[in-house]
């Protein structure tokens, strides 16, 4: 996500102006005309120019005369990965974003991000983190730094790297620090609100407190992991398999010393020598339509395996996601001595 003000021009600008914007750009030559209320009109590159100047248009004439009426454009409310992908096959890096009035609310440089998501994202940060105590005595486990970042830092920029840019932060435990710390986001162009839990509402309940969402489905993660999960390929096996809740999870390996038996009855079927079992954990992040929301109840302490056992037994479609990337949760002092020295070797 950019600064606007740079690439915007009024439709009552001249070529010449135009010409003075895209001398002052570095990368991206392209300029975006809007009106008096922010609409979106077209688009003016320095080929525009050339080509108005070939064909004898003077330098003060209106820039509206040569603007491109049919250029590409997303609705905030209304767009799918697929025209993210079609926008970056043709070479488009710099995309507006528009409302259903074609008002302009942002330009993303897609060069700049990995993908650009239509979710909403939660981050649970409300717990006490008591068995990192007494770090966190003083300071909420989100805020504790892991080389140059604090935890919840590593995972904001992470969701903003992948354009999503509503987010909301459930906090309790010495919430204020994390508000104060985290700010409304305008710093990193983000839109960050808080859901206030006067009481402990577990690990999905504060969900039930949100009501501005944005878009169809929400991205839920805990506050206290480090982890590159991809977002887009997590999102992209949600929606293809028509999911009501998407698990992010994590093999977990339990190893048996000894020979294990199938046993019916009285009798040995067959018997394994030291066998190792994967089981599949949850990795504390999740993706879940909007009307999911409902089922959960409002302003109650609520896990997200309730959530979890309730979606099963109305025989909604519940997945999981194999995490194949880093993940970390920081629970105790030994994760997060292991996160520290581990950030110096994994990319983020």
């Amino acid at each position: 996500m950019i600064s606007n003000e740079k690439y915007l021009i009024p439709v009552t600008a001249s070529i010449k102006e135009a010409l003075q914007k895209l001398n002052q750009l570095t990368k991206n030559l392209t300029i975006f005309v809007v009106d008096e209320k922010q609409t979106a009109l077209g688009t003016v590159t320095d080929g525009d120019i050339r080509r108005a100047l070939i064909k004898g248009l003077d330098l003060d004439a209106p820039v509206h005369d040569i603007m491109n009426k049919s250029f590409r454009f997303i609705n905030k409310f209304n767009f799918n990965l697929a025209q993210i992908d079609e926008i970056r096959e043709i070479g488009i890096k710099l995309i507006p974003i528009i409302d259903n009035n074609k008002k302009l609310l942002r330009i993303v440089d897609l060069s700049e991000k990995i993908s650009l998501l239509p979710l909403d994202a939660v981050i649970m940060a409300g717990g006490q983190g008591r068995r990192l105590r007494p770090l966190t005595e003083t300071i909420p486990k989100p805020l504790l730094k892991i080389g140059l970042k604090t935890i919840i830092d590593y995972n904001i920029d992470r969701l903003a790297n992948y354009g999503i840019e509503n987010i909301h932060i459930s906090v309790n435990y010495l919430g204020q620090m994390i508000q104060d710390h985290c700010k409304d986001g305008s710093d990193r162009n983000l839109n960050l609100q808080y859901i206030i839990e006067h009481k402990a509402l577990g690990t999905i309940g504060a969900v039930s407190k949100i009501s501005n969402l944005q878009y169809n489905d929400i991205l839920v993660m805990n506050s206290d992991l480090l982890t590159n999960i991809d977002f887009e390929d997590f999102y992209k096996e949600f929606i293809a398999s028509c999911a009501d809740m998407a698990i992010a999870s994590v093999p977990y390996t339990v190893s048996v010393p000894y020979a294990v038996l199938e046993t019916n009855g009285g009798n040995v079927l067959s018997f394994k020598e030291k066998p190792s079992y994967t089981y599949y954990s949850s990795a504390g992040i999740y993706l879940i339509k909007r009307q999911t929301i409902d089922l959960i109840p409002k302003d109650e302490f609520y896990h997200a395996t309730d959530l979890i056992e309730k979606l099963i037994l109305l025989k909604k479609k519940v997945i999981y996601y194999p995490l194949l990337g880093y993940w970390l949760d920081i629970g105790r002092h030994a994760d997060f001595e292991k996160a520290k020295e581990d950030i110096k070797h994994i990319q983020f």
